[in-house]
């Protein structure tokens, strides 16, 4: 088997225009082979992290999606459910401490490190701190009726920069009531992690 030439690989990375964005690297529409340059999927500000969208609900016919996470040393992302998704955390760098409570209420936490995985069962409360700096996670979730991947950038900010935040985005209270109907994701502001 040959390897494509450089000039070949170029040709294969196209930029497209989208319903989300005037410019991605991400085809529109199912059935379109792709690759994507490290970084330069679509990307999202959300708190002090950077969320990059490589493979969503457009490319996959709604079965799944393939984002990474990298964000500094911080505070709890705020527990949330996901009604009719699986979620998995793979840490590829760093370490990421993972909170998650199974169906009949039981808390557990783990501390993953480069080449962890850890696992969320729909309708399972979760949440995550990044221990390290530098942390990144390789996310895909996936749901009978869709993929979640576009709630970073309705919740959070779309950006162009390939780096996180120069300061938290933190989206106003009101707009937390919005994402539930749309993207399977539910806030739980009042839950407790007793572990």
């Amino acid at each position: 088997m040959t390897r494509p030439s450089h000039l070949e690989v170029s040709r294969m990375t196209m930029e497209y225009a989208t319903r989300y964005r005037t410019r991605s690297h991400l085809p529109p529409d199912a059935g379109t082979p792709y690759f994507v340059e490290k970084g330069m999927g679509d990307r999202a500000h959300l708190f002090g992290d950077l969320i990059t969208v490589y493979a969503g609900g457009e490319q996959t016919g709604n079965t799944f999606n393939f984002f990474t996470c990298e964000g500094p040393k911080g505070k709890i992302i705020p527990a949330h459910l996901h009604a009719d998704t699986y979620e998995v955390f793979f840490v590829t760098q760093g370490a990421v401490r993972l909170f998650v409570e199974d169906l009949e209420g039981r808390q557990q936490e783990k501390l993953l490190t480069s080449g962890d995985f850890g696992f969320v069962p729909r309708n399972c409360p979760h949440a995550y701190r990044i221990e390290r700096h530098h942390s990144q996670i390789v996310g895909v979730a996936a749901r009978p009726g869709g993929t979640f991947e576009r709630f970073f950038e309705s919740l959070g900010t779309p950006t162009d920069e390939l780096g996180l935040p120069a300061a938290p985005y933190v989206p106003a209270p009101d707009r937390f009531g919005t994402v539930p109907q749309r993207y399977d994701v539910r806030f739980l502001p009042d839950h407790e992690w007793r572990v």
